[in-house]
């Protein structure tokens, strides 16, 4: 359980990450990537966290508190990627664009 631990923390870290770059950001376009990437990191931490409760109690409640967890990180990883995948390639349109306007 202690990997289980350490991929909980370092997904606490990426969430943190990502968030505070998105936030120090200047374009708008780079907090939108920034942002998706933060919204995978924060849908894998809890996922793993909900996976976690499912593997260490064995309660009723437990079991049904980790399955919500799961179906909400999974739906906060989907969305966030689903971004990530529409921002992405705008930002690298603009990137090229500056790049060649220097």
């Amino acid at each position: 359980m202690l990997v289980l631990t350490l991929i909980i923390c370092l997904f606490a870290f990426a969430y943190l990450f990502y968030k505070v770059r998105a936030i120090r950001a200047k374009r708008s376009i780079e907090k939108d990537v920034l942002n998706s990437k933060s919204s995978m990191s924060l849908g894998l931490f809890i996922v793993s966290f909900g996976l976690n409760q499912l593997l260490l109690n064995r309660s009723t409640l437990a079991v049904v508190i980790g399955i919500l967890f799961i179906l909400v990180g999974a739906g906060s990883v989907w969305a966030g990627y689903k971004a990530y995948r529409y921002y992405s390639p705008i930002f690298e349109k603009e990137l090229q664009r500056e790049n060649h306007h220097a």
